[in-house]
């Protein structure tokens, strides 16, 4: 997708706090660029969700700027920003029917009767819900209401679409294919679209870009595989996908590695990130799926695995969960294909552990 130069929207300096004192946004400067899709991701109360409430209009900045295009909108009223919105609870309007609904912000603007047929007719037919129109939003099932609220927030061609959490009601299966079928969406039209979800699989799904939050600021903002492969610090090590955490003490830092003991005795090598040097502490993060294993004797192990045990094995369709064992005290998660099992192990025999030190990061704890 080709991304231009110039920021859509930008946040300068934005703080925003509620009571005068605890700031939810704290210096906020942030590019989204046009025809992106840019997804800002984090807990409960890291400031995601007032962020783009207060790109919304519905929120206001206590300082900074908010630029659209250009030009400042800190200040504007939401309705006359003309950003499609999309909630979570749909806000369709009840007593009207669905071509009603979508119709409604071509209404507000004044759009002729005739052009408002024309498009609402062609965003029911993106949504793909053409045969739906004369229909009220309590006779449509929760993804058919989110498919109305997505085609309401398109039909007047805003230049930005923000939606927040607008999959989160929905069950497992039909929020998969409503992901793909918003990123399908966005891929077509070429409209910048902001995202707010607390959801890091949606937003490794769906995203070019993702802002990941914590406590009002953006901890990283990268492209989903630098974020997964690559994590900044162990925050969103943690909060993106599954790593194991293993507590230990930097040994020294040589050939672009940390050579590090671990609390429950082996030592291991890994891509420093944010470490300071030998004697300072740190936690090493490494994948499940990176982890390979082995059967083998308990004094047969060579190289650079580690010995280990197997404690439990849990079968989870597509793969299977193998927790083990490590050193004096400490275990760790390995993830296998259903089809390879467990290697011809059993819990309470011996194992090896194993990973190619680029695939594990050390960070400083958090």
């Amino acid at each position: 997708m080709a991304i231009q130069k110039a920021p859509l929207v930008r946040f300068d300096g934005v703080r925003k706090s509620y009571d005068g004192r605890t700031l939810v946004v704290r210096d906020l400067n942030l590019d989204i660029m046009q025809g992106e899709f840019l997804t800002l991701l984090g807990p409960s109360g890291s400031g995601k969700t007032t962020t783009l409430m207060m790109l919304a209009g519905f929120e206001q900045p206590t300082d900074g700027r908010i630029l659209l295009d250009g030009r400042d909108i800190a200040r504007m009223p939401p309705h006359k920003r003309g950003l499609g919105v999309v909630f979570q609870n749909y806000a369709l309007f009840p007593h009207m029917t669905v071509a009603e609904n979508v119709a409604f912000p071509l209404s507000v603007r004044g759009i002729p009767r005739a052009e408002q047929r024309t498009r609402v007719a062609r965003a029911l037919e993106m949504v793909r819900m053409p045969q739906f129109g004369e229909r009220r939003p309590a006779q449509l099932s929760g993804g058919q209401q989110q498919r109305v609220a997505l085609a309401r927030a398109l039909v007047f061609e805003p230049p930005v679409v923000l939606l927040d959490e607008p999959l989160g009601a929905l069950d497992k299966q039909l929020r998969e294919e409503m992901q793909l079928e918003i990123r399908h969406i966005h891929e077509s039209l070429g409209v910048t679209m902001v995202y707010v979800t607390h959801d890091q699989s949606e937003a490794l799904t769906m995203s070019d870009r993702i802002a990941v939050f914590s406590d009002g600021v953006i901890r990283q903002l990268d492209v989903p595989e630098a974020l997964y492969e690559r994590p900044a610090d162990a925050f969103v090590a943690r909060f993106i996908g599954e790593n194991n955490r293993l507590p230990g003490m930097v040994e020294a830092i040589e050939d672009g590695l940390a050579r590090v003991k671990l609390d429950c005795g082996p030592v291991v090598e890994a891509a420093p990130a944010d470490v300071e040097g030998a004697g300072a502490r740190c936690v090493v993060s490494i994948r499940p799926e990176r982890i390979a294993l082995a059967g083998v004797e308990a004094d047969g192990l060579g190289g650079d695995a580690l010995p280990a045990k197997l404690l439990e094995a849990i079968y989870l369709g597509d793969h299977v969960r193998l927790r083990l064992a490590l050193g004096d005290g400490g275990e760790i998660m390995a993830k296998r294909p259903a089809v390879a099992g467990t290697s011809g192990l059993s819990v309470g025999s011996a194992a090896a552990v194993a990973w190619q030190p680029q695939h594990a990061r050390a960070f400083r704890p958090e």
